[in-house]
């Protein structure tokens, strides 16, 4: 429908009336043409749609104004006696009287109509107007959400490496103390039980070292910052394949660059969280990793051969996490999963990497 709002040129009020007389003109001219085949009956035909239209986007002083043109011009030129405002019978009148009340009425309703529909107008402009307002405080919203959990994603990794580190370097250091104390112990005479403890004691610090270095590896890997995404990947793929049960293969270019260090972190933990899953749920044999790098792009896959994701499959910290970290990075994260296997798909821009600030500790 078409609405009283949107035309510009009706929206002053001398232009309104200026279209009413255009109205009116035309209404009149169109009668002219049609007399060939109307001949002289009829003469309100087409003046009845220059009331229509003049009360439906006119208002009612343009209205009553097309009308008396039009009345007069139907008067003047189509009633006898012709060409003159001298009537040849009573009943002519009649017409004219009638053709002024039902043009009343129909501006009177136009009037009403076109009152409503300037209402509904301005509510739907301000609905329109507060639906604007809503979006953009809710775009607001969700880009304050974005910075925060990027900085709340930032201080994890950041206290992941810190812990790792400390795990390494103060437990670390204080179990290769104690091995080293166990060690000088070797030389004296024991007693066969206390040698056996000895051993056993021996052997439980080392198994407590490996942990360590597993659990600090896992936390935040040294290979990360030091040589870069696929020296660590490769050492924590073949790890993975070590203490799983499905053999993962690592495709990594060999002149894979140096990226920005919250890209790397962040294609790290997908693909370790993928890994866990898969060693949780997945029961699969073989694992694909593959990085690809592409016009200012890195892809990444990881394809297990498993039983896939249950269809009533609700997301949890893991899988929130990873879509989380792709989105904080303005990249693509996809998930495909059936009966064969599941497919983790992950598309982010590339970032140069930067030089870090080195802080003393």
């Amino acid at each position: 429908m078409l609405r009283f709002s949107e035309i510009k040129i009706l929206q002053h009020p001398l232009s309104r009336y200026g279209v009413a007389v255009v109205a009116a003109v035309a209404a009149l001219l169109l009668r002219f043409a049609l007399t060939p085949m109307l001949g002289t009956a009829n003469p309100y035909h087409t003046v009845w749609l220059g009331v229509v239209f003049c009360a439906w986007f006119c208002g009612v002083g343009p209205s009553i104004l097309a009308t008396l043109l039009m009345l007069l011009g139907v008067w003047y030129w189509f009633l006898p006696y012709y060409g003159s405002f001298v009537l040849a019978s009573p009943s002519e009148i009649f017409g004219l009287v009638g053709f002024s009340i039902f043009a009343g009425v129909i501006i009177s309703i136009g009037e009403r109509a076109r009152r409503i529909q300037a209402k509904l107008n301005a509510a739907h402009n301000e609905m329109e107007l507060a639906v604007k307002e809503r979006t953009a405080e809710l775009a607001e919203a969700n880009e304050k959400l974005r910075e925060l959990t990027g900085s709340l994603m930032h201080l994890q990794d950041e206290e992941r490496r810190r812990f790792a580190r400390d795990l390494h370097d103060s437990v670390g250091q204080l179990l290769a103390v104690i091995s080293m104390n166990l060690s000088s112990f070797e030389r004296e005479k024991l007693s066969r039980d206390a040698a056996h403890l000895l051993r056993e004691s021996q052997e439980l610090v080392d198994e407590i070292s490996a942990q360590i270095r597993t659990i600090s590896h896992l936390l935040h890997p040294p290979l990360l910052d030091e040589a870069g995404l696929g020296a660590a990947l490769r050492i924590y793929v073949d790890g993975f394949s070590q203490r799983g049960k499905a053999v993962a293969r690592l495709e990594v270019p060999d002149d894979l660059p140096r990226l920005a260090r919250d890209l790397e972190i962040s294609i790290f933990r997908i693909v370790q969280e993928s890994l866990t899953n898969i060693h949780k749920h997945a029961e699969a044999k073989s694992v694909v990793i593959s990085i690809r790098r592409t016009q200012g792009l890195v892809t990444l896959q990881v394809v297990d051969d498993g039983k896939g994701l249950p269809g009533n499959l609700v997301y949890g910290v893991g899988l929130r996490g990873m879509e989380e970290r792709v989105r904080q990075l303005r990249g693509s994260f996809q998930i495909n999963s059936n009966s064969h296997g599941t497919t983790v798909a992950a598309t982010l821009p590339i970032t140069e990497a930067r030089e870090e600030p080195v802080i003393a500790h």
